[in-house]
């Protein structure tokens, strides 16, 4: 059994279904309680802040939005060696390179998990600014959860049904139901990005 397991979401809350991975950790932390030695984690966009938490890992299981190719909604798994280059499938935000990067260099200093498993959900919207998970990808979280968890059985950490309590999760502000719910309407707010910054017309 491994001593050490961490169950990490990543992804950008900001950007529709760019925040699928931070929703499947959150969803596990309302729904259930983790055994000892599992750590919860958003990895959010952190990129190199990420490694400490791999030099502790023995086995890594990752939530993302991941461009396959394929039609939205749709999960694939991916493990090993393989997952770093699905993580690079596409560029669609800073973050995915980042954690390419956090997985390298965990590699080079010689303290990456032994053990990597991602689950990634084809997204199906990334450029709605303020935006909350399209239907498609959200169905997809607890398919997702059931994946990693069933997993974690494998491996003889055993999930019960309750709740996680961690400090490495986001705000509860920023919780998918707070964060959905207190969008303002379309004609109130910009969809492509903060409009405090782009340019004015003399």
């Amino acid at each position: 059994m491994s001593a050490n397991l961490l169950i990490m979401g990543i992804g950008n809350v900001l950007w529709a279904d760019e925040g699928f991975g931070v929703r499947c950790v959150e969803h596990i932390a309302r729904h259930w309680s983790l055994p000892d030695g599992v750590t919860l984690l958003d990895g959010g966009t952190q990129g190199l802040y990420l490694l400490p938490f791999l030099e502790a890992a023995d086995t890594l299981i990752v939530f993302d939005a991941v461009d396959y190719g394929l039609e939205p909604g749709t999960l694939k798994i991916v493990e090993g060696d393989e997952v770093p280059r699905f993580m690079g499938a596409k560029k669609m935000s800073l973050h995915q390179t980042g954690f390419q990067d956090v997985i390298a260099t965990a590699q080079l200093m010689g303290y990456c998990p032994e053990t990597l498993l991602l689950i990634g959900c084809q997204p199906e919207e990334l450029e709605d600014y303020g935006g909350g998970l399209r239907d498609v990808v959200a169905a997809q979280i607890e398919p997702a959860v059931h994946v990693a968890l069933t997993r974690l059985a494998q491996m003889g950490f055993v999930a019960r049904p309750g709740r996680t309590q961690s400090d490495l999760l986001a705000d509860p502000s920023i919780m998918q139901d707070a964060y959905e719910a207190g969008r303002p309407a379309e004609d109130e707010a910009c969809r492509i990005g903060d409009d405090r910054f782009f340019p004015r017309e003399a």
